[in-house]
């Protein structure tokens, strides 16, 4: 199981997250500057210990209503080879573990991997900020992806719990600013 460091780091995963997120093509604010704010997510482990695994949710207050998008992350201790430059949200100090290379989780292999054992239920979804901790709140409805199906990461956040006997399906929640909960679809098995 992860350990989670009450420590430092620097940047921040927001600040990092503030400068990468505009560039994505799937980012849908209005051109300002992301005002972001941590808004719920979960933890996943990698079974070699190496690579920390965050889904995290953000919420971008920037724009007249507030935008949920997910961020899977991989936090590695070396640069990952063979991703495209753009997988690479940033580098920040841990104030334990030193330099962490932070890569957008849906081009990290280990990240993906992971992923898919949670949704064919092979791992167990952690709180995000507590050590050893399961997190009940996150539930797959369904069965998970088999040879010939992908995994969809939905990246912008909208409020609604899967239907009833839709398969292979991730459902999680997050907080809006207002203090509001909700639930949502974040992770989805397709066919290929």
């Amino acid at each position: 199981m992860a350990s989670i460091h009450r420590t430092t780091m620097t940047p921040t995963k927001l600040e990092l997250l503030t400068g990468w997120l505009p560039g994505q093509s799937w980012y849908v604010g209005s051109g300002e500057t992301p005002d972001l704010v941590k808004a719920g997510g979960f933890r996943l482990d990698d079974p070699e210990g190496e690579v920390g695994i965050e889904f995290m949710v953000v919420a971008d207050t920037a724009g007249r209503e507030p935008v949920a998008y997910l961020v899977p992350l991989g936090y590695r201790g070396a640069a990952l080879e063979g991703v495209p430059g753009e997988a690479l949200i940033g580098t920040s100090e841990h104030g334990v573990l030193g330099t962490r290379w932070i890569y957008d989780g849906a081009h990290d292999p280990v990240v993906l991997a992971q992923l898919r054992a949670l949704l064919s239920g092979g791992a167990k979804p952690q709180q995000q900020s507590v050590s050893d901790t399961p997190d009940p709140t996150v539930v797959v409805h369904g069965t998970g992806p088999d040879q010939g199906a992908d995994v969809r990461i939905n990246r912008v956040l909208r409020p609604a719990e899967a239907e009833q006997g839709s398969s292979g399906r991730l459902v999680a929640g997050w907080t809006w600013p207002d203090g509001t909960a909700v639930r949502g679809e974040m992770a989805a098995v397709t066919p290929r």
